[in-house]
Parts: structure tokens; C-alpha cells; sequence
């Protein structure tokens, strides 16, 4: 498997592991101390700390698609970008979120495989589904960031 393919298949495990709720898989797609940065929805640095948070605001349904990889391997080291649409739900499929946007990647090659040591996360549009659909996408994003801070305190993050 090229370096290209093993990496894709990182960033492809890291969306279905959120979804399936695999958490020790979602794990492994990261460096033990992996440093996140989702703007204002929150900042981890470990991967226990995004695990925590994610577990929580995954409480209901979810679909995470990722796409366009564009990758630049070289030895030890890549860099990447893909695209994310992303739609997740409250408990009991009861609201939610639409999110588009991208990842930027660092990654690191290990004994383990290829592992994500850094990410900061771009949302381009952010809309609530259901009735809070008609908020705009600044406003939105503004009220998942209160929320977010929430589940990061809760998470002891």
C-alpha cells in the first residue's frame, strides 16, 4: 500500500469510527500527543482529550463523509487537506447539525502506521437542522462554540 493510500485510509478511519462510535480506532488515528484545533468549537491536545470530547457530542446519530485527499508524503512526515460534510444528530436522532468544511494534517509515520499529530479544522458553512435551521451560519457556529465549551468542561478538557 502506497503512502498516499495508508494515509487516506487514516483520515477515511477517523470519520467511520466517530459514526460506528469505535472509539479505540479513533484513537489510533492520532499521536498520543496530537494537537486539535477546531476553532471555536475547541482545541485538544491528546488523544484521550479529543476521544472524551467527541464521545459526548456524539450522542446521537452521525455521518461524517470526507473526501478531495490531497496529500503530500515524504519519508517520515505528510501534510494533507480533505473535505468534510458532516451531519450530527442529538439523542434519539432529535436535532443537530450540518457542518462543511475542511481538515488541514500533519502526519507522522510510526511503528503503528501513519498517525495524525496535528489538525486545525475550517468550517466554510455550519447550519442547525430542524426548526433552528432558518439562524444564520455565523450564528450557528456561534452557539456551537457555547455549547462545545461546555462539553469540554464536562469532559475535563
Amino acid at each position: 500500500m502506497s503512502d498516499n493510500e495508508a494515509i487516506s485510509k487514516v483520515l477515511t478511519a477517523y470519520a467511520i469510527s466517530i459514526d460506528s462510535r469505535d472509539w479505540d480506532t479513533f484513537r489510533s488515528c492520532f499521536t498520543k500527543d496530537c494537537e486539535l484545533d477546531y476553532g471555536a468549537i475547541g482545541k485538544w491536545h491528546s488523544d484521550e482529550a479529543v476521544c472524551r470530547y467527541m464521545a459526548l457530542c456524539h450522542s446521537g446519530p452521525s455521518l461524517h463523509r470526507v473526501s478531495n485527499f490531497w496529500i503530500n508524503a515524504s519519508d517520515e512526515q505528510a501534510t494533507s487537506r480533505c473535505y468534510v460534510d458532516a451531519m450530527v444528530f442529538g439523542p434519539g436522532g432529535i436535532g443537530g447539525a450540518h457542518t462543511i468544511g475542511y481538515y488541514d494534517d500533519e502526519l507522522v509515520h510510526s511503528e503503528n502506521g501513519w498517525k495524525i499529530r496535528k489538525r486545525t479544522f475550517t468550517a466554510v458553512r455550519m447550519k442547525f437542522l430542524g426548526l433552528l435551521s432558518v439562524l444564520p451560519s455565523r450564528l450557528t457556529i456561534y452557539l456551537a462554540a457555547l455549547g462545545s465549551r461546555k462539553l469540554n468542561k464536562s469532559a475535563g478538557n
